[in-house]
């Protein structure tokens, strides 16, 4: 946990074997300044205490839960039907998935009425990102962060451009 202010986002999954997926995001977020807890919490096994962590989640300070699942994937849509925070759906390929795909399309074919924002199989990365774009649409030194990391995206392409070109490859495209 990030313990240098209140936590702004709250990283849950529904087990601890997630968390190299969800470091993703964590990374992230302490990248741009942006404070988070990060526990498990699991619809299956600890119904209760992701009903209390979703209820409460936003009177703690929490703006936005990324929630990662895999298997069934059944966390983020049940939290998302609880609080109305955002909550952005990490699916994660675990160990009993099919391929991942029961993750995806369990988070992503959310009824109407309970969004859940999905992102790419494990991308908690672009959970993290995305979690810091939506804060950096209200808090502009977030945003300028965010700014300047797709800078910095572009960067590398055109870096990689350059370096095809050193390399005698044909480009006839160049702007």
């Amino acid at each position: 946990m990030n313990i240098t202010s209140a936590p702004q986002v709250g990283i849950i999954m529904g087990s601890d074997s997630d968390l190299p997926i969800m470091q993703a995001a964590a990374d992230l977020l302490t990248e741009f300044g942006i404070s988070f807890e990060l526990t498990v919490v699991s619809a299956h096994r600890t119904p209760l205490r992701m009903v209390q962590y979703a209820q409460h989640a936003k009177e703690r300070g929490l703006k936005i839960i990324i929630a990662g699942a895999g298997g069934a994937a059944h966390l983020p849509g049940m939290v998302a039907s609880i609080t109305s925070l955002p909550v952005i759906g990490v699916p994660i390929k675990s160990s009993n998935s099919i391929d991942g795909w029961d993750s995806v399309l369990s988070i992503l074919q959310m009824p109407n009425g309970i969004p859940v924002a999905t992102v790419a199989l494990n991308a908690a990365k672009n959970a993290g990102i995305l979690a810091a774009t939506i804060i950096g649409a209200f808090e502009s030194t977030i945003g300028e962060k965010v700014a300047a990391y797709k800078v910095r995206l572009e960067d590398e392409v055109l870096t990689k451009v350059e370096k095809l070109k050193a390399g005698g490859q044909p480009n006839r495209f160049d702007m």
